[in-house]
C-alpha cells in the first residue's frame, strides 16, 4: 500500500480543525492525504467555484490512479445549481464508480450530485432539502435579464438531470425545486435519489450492470 503522502499532488488545507496555533491546517492537509489514499473525496460545506474545482480535481486524480471505486462522502446543505452542475459533469465522464454516502444534510445543488452517483447511500438520520439556492444578483441592471435566462436554463438542465436519475419528470422536480420539499433517508429512497439507507443488517448493494464505457479521465497512452 503507497504511503499516505507519497505520489499525491499538493492540497490545498480543508476546513480548519482548531483554533488557531493548534496545527489544523496541517491536520486537514494530512487528513484530505489519508482519505484520498483509502479513495474517499470529502464534499462538506458549501459548494462553490472554490470548493468544486478542489473536488472535481481529487475525484479526476482518483480516476486516474486506479481501478477501484470512489467514495464522495457529501454533507453540503448550500450548493449553487452551475457548481452542481460541473460536477455531475465530472461523475458522468468518471472511468470509474462514484459512490455516494451523506451524512448529517444535503440540500440544494448537492442533490443532483448524489442523484447521479453509482451507487446512493445515507445515514438514517441524513437529511434533504430538495429546493432552490438563493443567489444574490450580481448583474449590472441592463444584463438582469440575461442573467434570469442563465438562471431559468440552469434550472431546466439541473432538473431534468435529478429527474432523469430519479426517475421523475422534470417538471414535478421543477416543482418540489421552486416549492422546497424536504426528506428524511427513507423518504429520499422512494423519491428515488437514494438507494439505500445505511443499517447495520443492510446487505451490500452490487453496483449497476455493464453497460457503454464510461470516458473516464486516465492520460491517453
Amino acid at each position: 500500500m503507497r504511503d499516505a503522502d507519497e505520489g499525491w499532488p499538493w492540497l490545498p488545507p480543508g476546513p480548519a480543525v482548531g483554533g488557531p496555533g493548534t496545527g489544523s491546517e496541517y491536520l486537514s492537509e494530512v487528513l484530505a492525504r489519508r482519505l484520498l489514499a483509502q479513495r474517499v473525496v470529502l464534499l462538506h460545506g458549501p459548494l462553490d467555484e472554490l470548493s468544486v474545482t478542489r473536488v472535481s480535481a481529487e475525484l479526476m486524480t482518483l480516476d486516474a490512479d486506479g481501478d477501484g471505486p470512489v467514495t464522495l462522502r457529501v454533507d453540503c446543505t448550500e450548493a449553487g445549481l452551475g457548481p452542481a452542475l460541473t460536477l455531475m459533469d465530472v461523475i458522468e465522464l468518471m472511468g470509474v464508480p462514484v459512490r455516494a454516502l451523506c451524512l448529517g444534510q444535503v440540500g440544494e445543488g448537492a442533490i443532483g450530485v448524489v442523484a447521479l452517483c453509482a451507487h446512493r447511500a445515507a445515514l438514517p438520520s441524513t437529511r434533504f432539502s430538495l429546493s432552490e439556492p438563493t443567489t444574490e444578483l450580481q448583474a449590472h441592471v441592463r444584463n438582469v435579464a440575461q442573467w434570469a435566462e442563465q438562471r431559468a436554463a440552469e434550472r431546466q438542465r439541473f432538473c431534468a438531470r435529478v429527474g432523469a436519475a430519479a426517475g421523475r419528470p422534470s417538471r414535478a422536480v421543477e416543482e418540489d425545486l421552486a416549492h422546497g420539499r424536504f426528506l428524511g433517508a427513507p423518504e429520499a429512497v422512494e423519491y428515488g435519489i437514494l438507494d439505500e439507507v445505511c443499517r447495520p443488517d443492510t446487505p451490500v448493494a452490487r453496483l449497476p450492470g455493464s453497460g457503454p464505457p464510461p470516458v473516464g479521465f486516465r492520460p491517453l497512452r
